[in-house]
């Protein structure tokens, strides 16, 4: 087992919300994501804050091509570990 942990960046809660729910029906992911709020440097305002959905992959069975590719549907993207 690995600690392989992707880490989707998305503009706003909803739609960081949309995507942990559609993870799980897409790519059928055992571990519920988990949603975090990342406040830009200096910002305190929740307008100006990302928001992260984590999803741990310990088997390494997600292609990040694949994550990339769906998360642009809610203007996001990856991050690479």
């Amino acid at each position: 087992m690995s600690d392989v942990r992707h880490v989707l960046v998305l503009p706003d809660r909803d739609a960081a919300e949309e995507v942990a729910q559609a993870l799980g029906e897409r790519f059928a992911v055992r571990e519920e994501p988990q949603l975090v709020r990342d406040a830009l440097a200096g910002e305190d305002d929740a307008e100006d804050a990302q928001w992260l959905v984590v999803v741990e992959d310990p088997e390494a069975r997600l292609d990040g091509g694949e994550l990339d590719a769906f998360v642009a549907d809610w203007d996001g993207w990856r991050e690479e570990s």
